[in-house]
Parts: C-alpha cells; sequence; structure tokens
C-alpha cells in the first residue's frame, strides 16, 4: 500500500499529555498552550477532559480553559468524555466533537474506569444518541491494543471486536493506542493485517506511547498501511496514571520531523511547535522528550 500523501495530526498534548503530570497549571497556561499549537499549524486538538478531578486533578479546569482559548475556522477543539454528564459539560462549553474511550483489555478496564469492557459500552450508548441528535462527531480510543500492563499480550482479535463495536455504534474513526508502548513494528504489523483488512484505514488512527522507543517505528508501519491519522503530543508530555511505567505520547515535533522527511504534508511549521514544547517544559518543571527539539538545541 502506498504512502498518504498528508496527515492529519491530533494533538493530544493539553489532555492526555497533561493529565499525567504533576505540576499543576494554570488556566492561562492552558489556554496559551491551545493558542500556541493552532499558532503552529495544528488544526485538531484534544483541549481537555470532563472527567472527574478527583482522579485526574489537571482537568479540573477544561471549562474555563474551552471559554478562554481563541477559537478558529476550520480547527477542531475536541473534548474526551466518560459519561453523559461529560458530554453535557463538552456541549456547554462548545466543544467541536467528543472523545469516548474504553479498553481491549479487561483488568485495563476495570483500573481505569472500574468497569468491564462490556460495562463501558453501556456507559456511553447513551452518548452516542445524544450525539447523534445534536449533530457532534464521536471518535473513539481503544485503550491497550498491543498489550496490557496488568495481563499481557492482547490478541488482535479482540482489538478487531471493539473497534468494529465503536464505530458500529457512530464513531467516525477509532484510535487505536499502545497505551503501554510495548508495542513493536512485529506486534504493530500483525494487529494492522486484522484491523485495515477488515476496516479499511480510513477510519483508524495510531495512538502511540515511546516507553520502549518505538514509537516512530509503530507509526512508520501504520503509515505503510495507509493510516493518515496519528495521535502526539508536544514534547511527549504525558503518560497513563492507570498504566505504571509508561512514558509519554510520541512527541509531536518527532512525529512532524519525520513525515516532513517522507514527504508527507502534515500542515505544522516544525521551528514553532518546538519553541512551544519548550515553553511548556519549562512551565511544568521537566525535560522535553522531543528528540528533534533537544538535537535542535546544541
Amino acid at each position: 500500500m502506498s504512502l498518504p500523501a498528508q496527515v492529519k495530526l491530533v494533538e493530544v498534548g493539553p489532555r492526555d499529555g497533561l493529565q499525567n503530570e504533576a505540576m499543576p497549571l494554570t488556566v492561562e497556561d492552558k489556554v496559551l498552550l491551545v493558542d500556541s499549537l493552532v499558532a503552529a499549524g495544528l488544526h485538531n486538538i484534544e483541549v481537555g477532559a470532563f472527567v472527574n478531578p478527583q482522579w485526574v486533578p489537571q482537568m479540573a479546569n477544561s471549562e474555563t480553559v474551552f471559554e478562554q482559548i481563541q477559537r478558529h475556522a476550520g480547527v477542531s477543539y475536541r473534548a474526551l468524555v466518560p459519561n453523559m454528564k461529560g458530554y453535557q459539560r463538552a456541549l456547554e462549553v462548545e466543544a467541536s466533537e467528543i472523545a469516548v474511550f474504553t479498553a481491549a483489555s479487561e483488568a485495563f478496564n476495570q483500573k481505569n474506569i472500574n468497569c468491564s469492557i462490556e460495562q463501558s459500552f453501556t456507559r456511553i450508548d447513551e452518548i452516542f444518541t445524544s450525539a447523534g441528535a445534536d449533530n457532534i462527531a464521536v471518535r473513539g480510543y481503544v485503550s491497550c491494543a498491543l498489550g496490557c500492563p496488568y495481563s499481557g499480550p492482547v490478541e488482535p482479535a479482540l482489538v478487531l471486536e471493539v473497534c468494529q463495536r465503536l464505530l458500529d455504534q457512530g464513531c467516525y474513526e477509532v484510535s487505536v493506542a499502545d497505551t503501554t508502548g510495548v508495542g513493536s513494528v512485529g506486534s504493530m504489523s500483525r494487529l494492522l493485517d486484522v484491523l485495515v483488512h477488515a476496516l479499511g484505514p480510513e477510519v483508524l488512527a495510531l495512538h502511540c506511547h515511546d516507553t520502549y522507543g518505538q514509537a516512530l517505528a509503530n507509526i512508520a508501519c501504520g503509515l505503510q498501511y495507509g493510516i493518515a491519522s496519528i495521535d502526539a503530543s508536544v514534547a511527549g508530555l504525558g503518560g497513563c496514571p492507570y498504566a505504571p511505567g509508561s512514558n509519554g505520547n510520541v512527541a509531536t515535533e518527532d512525529v512532524v520531523y519525520m513525515l516532513q522527511d517522507m514527504g508527507i504534508e502534515c500542515g505544522v511549521d516544525l521551528t514553532q511547535l518546538i519553541e512551544v514544547g519548550r515553553s511548556i517544559s519549562a512551565r511544568l518543571e521537566r525535560g522535553n522528550q522531543s528528540r528533534v527539539a533537544l538535537a535542535k538545541s546544541y
């Protein structure tokens, strides 16, 4: 299969990136981060999550962030929602679209959201119904698609079953997540052999963590399967609070560098993006995880 000519980058730093960071940020910090990412050319931004702040304190002020960002035409400002209460909160701040989530691992679902895979679908059934009536696009996440920190390897057939169900319920796209970053090109190829054959690449996205340093290789593998939607987090922010030992998401800067070298359009100003990553890393008092940003600092 030929490589895509253009890739949609979904910037998850303001949500998935920040949710596992210990340093609290002000609303102003988060608004500046979102606005700066848009200015750098990213047009699909996951701004926040409407979840219980007791469990994810960094997302406590997501409403205010949505209210204060500068909206631009052609930019999708997204929100992650776990249930109808979260959906209503997202609707009130006029999120462009929403994301729902489940996992391909029963053990991870229990640790993450205290319910089974089946129960997680029951929780989000009503969201699909309401989103359809409200004409709100829904994106799905499938966590632990290549391995679970509690139960080990995950069978591709189970990932397919969960992806298919999300698509059947109304997701326009499903982001397949290597939440623990354990995947390599071998396991990614085996998974995509199943998923792309059954579903096609057009409805799939990849969400890769870089715990074992395999994220870029896994994304390059996905590109070869025709997948043209990639999640990434500026400066490699993040990790998963319910996946012990998982490092941050793949750095958006590193993905952009690779895409540009491959001749694949993504619409991002790399120099400007590197500055955004440096700024948020300094504010968080943590090291910048982008290899490209570090290399260009010498």
